[in-house]
């Protein structure tokens, strides 16, 4: 009897062992010492700007299809769905889409995804910049990316956002067949990897002499995005740079910032897509039609889309009404049609912007300021999915971990970049401090991010180099009763954050290297 209970115990002890040694091995930190102190005063002489631009597509091969028995849009064999193996291999290889829920597998492409990038060069700074079509991007994952660069481009920094579409597949970790699964095809995250680097090597190589056009639209995309959580502040301002070069007077490529979640098509969606920036994109590159009628040429070029502050939560809702611009038609139900509608109304609003610049610039120089900060993870949900492999999130210290902001100057823009889904009233002020909110304070991140910012156009890029879910103002956590506003339950939001402080932290480094730049 004696030797079953050590044999037992044995057991027990070497299981508990094994689980220990993998909890280690993925909370390990990725990187050890890694750090961005980066310093670029953009003192001296103004230089010829150049400019290049480079789009490669990212999207997933889908080989095999599913059958929705009750078309909930997530593969549940106990529903009586069934999978095709069109590669019969005898096991279903599904790319599973990220945002809403697990279990959402593809079922084809409707459009590419992409990582689009456009380098900037005066002469002495050399700045890329990428945007990739995915729900988001892990730091770890973003040193990857450049230690892989090639150190001829001569790259001061390397910026990688995500537009954080909820229509393509899963590359952070927690969208999979389970909550125990992680929704990463490990394979197709190496090919995002390398054609990332290309993209990047791509565009360093066309750099081209080039102006810059800069102008933007404050106030007319406010009807097609709406906040979802109190307080109502949004980041419905557009933002543009048309890059033409200088030679023969052709668009290179246009940079738009918008603050708005890429998930029009809500949650039944089962193609792969990147959402509204897809038709944005291909609008103002191609022109807006109606009915096969050329209503307002495209610029041409590349169109790289930076999604700004979309926390809060900016969203087209599925049942939020999207007019045709060309009809009566209003679509209040998620699909690719409200979609175009939603593109087309963005692409006129930009189009119409960019043809009356504001300011135009053909010398400047490139300020930078970067900076690796360290963040708690308070999440009790993150720490888990860090701890069994789901999130690739190395720590630092006790449940520290690593991530990164920014901030630089192109003529007389500037920008911040973010490494989440910040809210909107901690960039453009209306932080509130109602009663029933978990801490007794009052708002901490002020003054308000663009009020710090120099230059005339203020671009914030959020899910910059990381995706650490909302930064919400300290004084707005509601996790406990009562809760704010009267509510009988507390809002969305802080379930998918690091932690109540994370926000004030955040907004403590961007004043600081702001005050730097």
């Amino acid at each position: 009897m004696k030797k079953w209970l050590l044999r037992i115990g044995g057991a027990i002890l070497g299981i508990i062992l094994v689980l220990l040694i993998l909890v280690f091995i993925n909370l390990r930190d990725r990187h050890p010492g890694y750090k961005v102190d980066l310093h670029i005063s953009g003192e001296g002489t103004p230089g010829i700007i150049q400019v290049g631009f480079a789009a490669l597509p990212i999207t997933p091969t889908i080989v095999d299809t599913w059958n929705d028995s009750n078309n909930d849009a997530e593969y549940n064999e106990k529903d009586g769905d069934t999978f095709n193996d069109n590669n019969n291999n005898g096991k279903f290889d599904a790319y599973w889409i990220a945002g809403f829920s697990q279990k959402r597998a593809a079922n084809g492409v409707h459009d590419n995804v992409w990582a689009r990038t456009v380098v900037f060069d005066d002469g002495k700074t050399r700045l890329a910049a990428v945007s990739l079509d995915a729900i988001g991007f892990s730091h770890e994952d973003i040193v990857d990316i450049r230690n892989q660069i090639p150190a001829n481009l001569k790259i001061d920094y390397t910026l990688i956002s995500s537009t954080h579409t909820h229509e393509s597949n899963d590359l952070i970790g927690i969208w999979g067949e389970s909550i125990f699964k992680s929704g990463v095809n490990k394979e197709h995250l190496k090919y995002v990897k390398s054609q990332t680097v290309k993209a990047i090597i791509q565009a360093t190589k066309g750099l081209r002499p080039a102006k810059l056009q800069f102008s933007q639209d404050l106030t007319g995309a406010e009807e097609l995005l709406m906040d979802t959580r109190k307080p109502t502040v949004l980041d419905a301002g557009m933002r543009f740079i048309q890059a033409i070069d200088t030679k023969n007077d052709s668009t290179l490529g246009v940079i738009v910032s918008w603050g708005n979640h890429p998930e029009t098509l809500w949650s039944d969606n089962l193609l792969i897509s990147s959402d509204f920036p897809h038709y944005l994109r291909e609008y103002i590159e191609n022109g807006v039609y109606n009915n096969g009628e050329l209503i307002m040429p495209g610029v041409g070029g590349t169109a790289v889309y930076f999604s700004g502050a979309v926390g809060g939560l900016m969203t087209t809702r599925g049942s939020m009404a999207i007019n045709d611009p060309f009809s009566d038609t209003v679509y209040t139900e998620p699909n690719f049609d409200k979609l175009k509608a939603q593109g087309q109304q963005l692409a006129l609003l930009s189009l119409k912007a960019m043809a009356n610049p504001d300011s135009i610039v053909e010398k400047s120089t490139i300020a930078i300021r970067a900076k690796t900060i360290e963040l708690p993870l308070a999440n009790n949900t993150f720490k888990l999915a860090a701890a069994i492999g789901l999130l690739n999130k190395g720590m630092t210290g006790w449940f520290r971990t690593r991530t990164e902001i920014s901030a630089f100057t192109i003529g007389p823009a500037s920008f911040i970049s973010v490494p989440g889904e910040i809210y909107p009233e901690i960039v453009n002020g209306g932080i509130e401090f109602p009663k029933g909110q978990d801490f007794d304070t009052a708002p901490i991140e002020i003054p308000p991010l663009r009020e710090l910012m120099p230059g005339k156009y203020k671009f914030v890029i959020g899910l910059a180099n990381d995706e650490i879910g909302y930064i919400i103002p300290k004084s707005e956590w509601d996790v406990e009763a009562p809760f704010m506003y009267g509510n009988k339950k507390p809002q969305y939001g802080e379930g998918n954050s690091f932690g109540p402080e994370t926000a004030p932290i955040i907004h403590s480094e961007l004043k600081k290297i702001l005050s730097e730049l």
